[in-house]
């Protein structure tokens, strides 16, 4: 436990400026599109071939069939790559796959997956159990034991909830099991979802500090328009949000037949890369080479550094329960104070909400500019608006001389 709880308070050094790649962008017309077996099988991204714990995320449509049904061979080809890749013993793999919703719709007898969330429940609670077994086996050619891991945001974006999944998920890895990640499709509800398992491959990246993120759809990367045109290049790789500034990133390829598409897939790479991961995003057909380092898909650039575990968590994942105005003294000590958020600054108070929820910190434009667990119920929040610690404290109780939400429970927005 001790060796666990420090790990989780290591602050990591800035990372050093990366190799710029030699690869150049290939075109990307249907009819010209550059072969797998055509790119140099140079390692042109050596952080990629030196990062020894990698997550990897696989979208629905790289592991299941037109009809609904899971892939087996599709399923065996990734198993092939990840299991090469870890064979050594030097690398670790968390895999978060999609597909458990996708997986159940045709034992169900759907032909199609539903748009209400009680049929993609059922559809997900079938699926899964499918997803897994399949999984199980696949990876019991080479020996290697499975574990599964079913998250929502509610089990990761509290303090208690995510150290508990830091833990699972680093003693499954340290015992030489391979973490199979989900989201908790069967329970989670509209309000705790993460919405795309890009989004939770990027925030699972960052739990368990992981070195490398790859992201797997059905698409060979980012392109810099409709791969389906002529004269739209694929993107080989971002060195910052700049780099991509003109990209019509919804036009720019789609990716997946699940909820996720290439805005889901880049937004991913942005968490990851900010919080000091680099990205590399490619079709699940070109694995092998993403994993050797090779020129393939979009290579994204660490662009920070890594940040407290549950401050991403609470950015990326949570949903506020409601929101607390804030007067202009109040926004100034939050933003460039960077002080805990006391009652005396609080102005108004709305949503329904108890403590220990995440709530949204708003300026008197209403303007959303910070993010925290608040310590207080709503109903007892009222009565303590514009009042000082001091004064709560004596009229209320020792219990009211706290702050409404913490500095170590709250993240600066934008």
């Amino acid at each position: 436990m001790a060796t666990v709880q420090q790990d989780m308070n290591r602050q990591d050094a800035t990372p050093p400026a990366e190799t710029p790649q030699t690869g150049t962008p290939s075109s990307v017309t249907p009819s010209s599109v550059t072969p797998q077996s055509a790119l140099s099988p140079a390692v042109a991204r050596p952080f990629v071939t030196e990062a020894r714990r990698i997550v990897v995320k696989v979208g629905s449509s790289s592991l299941t069939t037109a009809a609904g049904g899971l892939d087996a061979d599709r399923v065996d080809a990734l198993v092939d790559v990840l299991a090469k890749v870890r064979s050594g013993g030097e690398k670790e793999i968390v895999l978060v796959s999609s597909g458990a919703i996708a997986a159940g719709l045709a034992p169900l007898g759907l032909t199609r997956r539903p748009k209400d969330l009680a049929r993609q429940q059922a559809a997900a609670s079938v699926g899964q159990g499918l997803l897994v077994a399949r999984y199980t086996a696949s990876f019991a050619r080479y020996g290697v034991r499975v574990g599964q891991v079913l998250l929502t945001t509610d089990d990761t974006s509290r303090r208690a909830h995510y150290r508990n999944a830091y833990r699972t998920l680093d003693q499954l890895l340290a015992m030489g099991a391979l973490p199979v990640v989900n989201e908790n499709d069967t329970v989670a509800t509209d309000e705790i979802r993460f919405g795309d398992n890009d989004r939770l491959a990027a925030l699972v990246a960052h739990l368990v500090r992981a070195d490398l993120l790859v992201l797997l759809s059905d698409v060979d990367g980012l392109y810099d328009g409709d791969p389906a045109k002529p004269g739209t290049s694929r993107i080989a790789e971002v060195g910052g949000p700049q780099d991509i500034a003109h990209v019509e990133i919804g036009s720019a390829g789609k990716a997946g037949v699940g909820t996720g598409g290439m805005v889901t897939k880049v937004e991913a790479a942005r968490i990851a890369a900010a919080a000091g991961i680099p990205v590399v995003l490619t079709s699940a057909s070109r694995a092998a080479d993403a994993l050797a380092g090779r020129d393939t898909g979009t290579y994204f650039h660490r662009t920070g550094r890594r940040s407290a575990d549950r401050l991403l968590w609470l950015a990326h994942a949570s949903t506020p329960q409601g929101h607390l105005g804030l007067d202009d003294g109040a926004v100034r000590a939050v933003l460039e104070g960077k002080k805990s958020l006391l009652a005396a600054g609080v102005t108004a108070v709305e949503g329904d909400f108890v403590a220990g929820d995440p709530v949204e910190l708003r300026d008197a434009t209403g303007r959303p500019v910070a993010r925290g667990l608040v310590n207080f119920d709503a109903k007892e929040l009222p009565r303590m608006l514009g009042r000082s610690t001091r004064e709560l404290a004596r009229e209320l109780g020792p219990e009211y001389e706290r702050e409404v939400v913490h500095r170590d429970d709250l993240v600066v927005l934008g």
